[in-house]
């Protein structure tokens, strides 16, 4: 059923007069109902000529600037005989040339004037078998899918002149067009596309999928139709960095809404001129968002650093923590790249024993991202089994909120460690009982030196809730602490040239300092213990 009633027709004659599309007088007509859109564009273009037939059998067209004039019926037939014999012989379609952009093969198609072409043929079932091919050919694993576009911010400007062209005509006769009445060309593209999308690769489309395919259209004609709203609304337009051009969809918008009607008529003509060209397209790009893995690894190794070890762009040691499970990951999800992220960070020389250190890893651009329990229970032991540094436990796929919890209470969990202390000072057992009946004592350290590259400098007050000694020999002593996470252990011990205070050193009136230190456990209850 054809949308169009009386009411519309004098907006139609009017924008069809100046050269805008059937689907663009819709949205301008306020139809917000999707079946009309779907119809072919030739259907199109037959039933909004039929609609605006006299009963002389013309076709009435009328529009104050440029003045009043009538097309002839038969003239106007010509013209659509014209393209209907261009689509049976399959010319005039959209076709994606070897640069990636698409463009029409029909020179002589009459492109409309508001939307640029987007809703004549970027809306055919061949563009968008094209688009599909694409994102077929990407490699990428999914079961529904969010289509984006990004239109031309010109198109914006038109669509301005248009609006206040058709503004002026109907005040004329006390009626009014609201910038809000019409159709979105956004809408209207997806109400058209996405069920096009959806029949093409069997999935449904949803706003909320984690995978896109997004459009950009430009057109190369019209560019400079911006440039005039820079010079009225300068403020609108800054330089951004990430930003190839100030002329945005959002600075234009911005512009449009600020520019006086009176000073937009000067500057650009309304109704806006018919291009020659249709829009081409600048890409189409498939893109997936992150996926979240999370554990716990074991470090065993005295010299394996957490992250690359890189001093002066020069690698101190071979591999690190990070490097030896995500290489693994980056490989089987077929991920662009990572980011690697834990519950606090050991020293290289320094193990992390128990039940290990909670870790998560946001997985970049994964083309492959559906695994079942089992294929990530072999994922696990194929990490753990290239290495007998780490170990990995409890390996599972996450949501990106659930990592919260890792950082969560940062500064009140507590950890374990165990440490091998040499004192310059020969000691008896009974030197050392009285650190067993010491709690929660609290500590100030500055920023030690070691770290005071990378970390401000600042004085933290941090915890130590427990210790207990066991004596080895008269120069070591083995000493269990537990401690607000956060604590520098190997500073408490020898006092950082008296940055910790106080220190193992001040309390037993000797000099300290540790051989060994281990992590034997991290108070953190996540990810969620797995059954082996």
């Amino acid at each position: 059923m054809f949308p169009l009633t009386e009411e519309n027709k004098y907006v139609a004659q009017l924008l069809f007069s100046t050269g805008t599309c059937p689907r663009c007088i819709f949205r301008f007509c306020g139809v917000d109902f999707h079946a009309p859109y779907k119809l072919s564009y030739e259907e199109l273009l037959s039933e909004l000529q039929k609609f605006l037939e006299t009963e002389k059998g013309e076709l009435i067209l009328e529009v104050t600037n440029p003045p009043p004039k009538k097309i002839r019926l038969d003239e106007l037939e010509d013209g659509i005989d014209e393209i209907d014999n261009l689509s049976q012989n399959g010319e005039g379609r959209v076709s994606i040339i070897e640069d990636g952009s698409i463009a029409s093969k029909n020179s002589n198609l009459n492109v409309c004037n508001v939307c640029l072409g987007i809703l004549q043929e970027f809306c055919e079932k061949e563009f968008i078998k094209k688009v599909c091919q694409k994102v077929e050919a990407s490699g990428f694993e999914f079961t529904n899918l969010v289509f984006s576009v990004s239109f031309p911010p010109q198109q914006s400007v038109r669509e301005h002149a248009a609006w206040l062209l058709v503004k002026q005509e109907m005040g004329k006769q006390s009626l009014s067009l609201g910038r809000n009445d019409i159709v979105q060309l956004k809408e209207a593209y997806k109400w058209i596309t996405h069920p096009l999308f959806s029949e093409e690769l069997g999935v449904p489309i949803d706003g909320k999928s984690l995978f896109e395919v997004s459009v950009v259209f430009a057109h190369p004609e019209t560019v400079e139709d911006c440039h005039f709203l820079r010079a009225t609304c300068p403020d609108c337009f800054k330089p951004a960095k990430n930003k190839q051009s100030v002329f945005t969809r959002m600075a234009v918008m911005k512009a449009l809404n600020k520019i006086k009607e009176e000073d937009f008529r000067k500057q650009f003509p309304c109704p806006p001129n018919s291009p020659k060209a249709l829009c081409t397209v600048l890409e189409t790009e498939c893109t997936h968002g992150a996926v979240f893995v999370a554990g716990r690894y074991n470090k065993y190794s005295r010299s394996l650093p957490q992250t690359p070890w890189i001093i002066d762009g020069e690698r101190k040691l071979e591999s690190s923590v990070e490097e030896l499970i995500s290489d693994p990951l980056l490989t089987v999800f077929k991920a662009e790249s990572f980011n690697f992220s834990s519950s606090g960070r050991e020293d290289v020389d320094v193990r992390t024993l128990g039940n290990g250190r909670p870790f998560a890893i946001e997985l970049v651009n994964p083309h492959r991202v559906h695994f079942t329990s089992q294929e990530i229970k072999e994922l696990q032991q194929k990490i753990n089994s290239s290495s007998d540094k780490i170990q990995v436990r409890d390996l599972q796929l996450v949501t990106r909120e659930a990592i919260g919890h890792m950082k969560e209470g940062e500064e009140e969990k507590t950890k374990t460690y165990s440490a091998l202390i040499w004192t310059n000072k020969a000691i008896q057992k009974e030197d050392i009982e009285f650190l067993n009946d010491i709690k929660d004592l609290t500590i100030d350290q500055k920023t030690p030196l070691r770290v005071l590259h990378r970390r401000p400098l600042a004085v933290r007050t941090r915890t130590i809730h427990s210790m207990e000694t066991c004596y080895v020999d008269e120069h070591h002593f083995r000493l269990c602490l537990r401690t607000q996470a956060g604590t520098y252990i190997k500073e408490f011990v020898h006092g950082d040239f008296g940055r910790t205070k106080p220190n193992i050193g001040t309390l037993m009136n000797v000099t300290a300092d540790i051989l060994e230190l281990d992590v034997e456990s991290v108070d953190v209850d996540w990810p969620p213990a797995l059954d082996d």
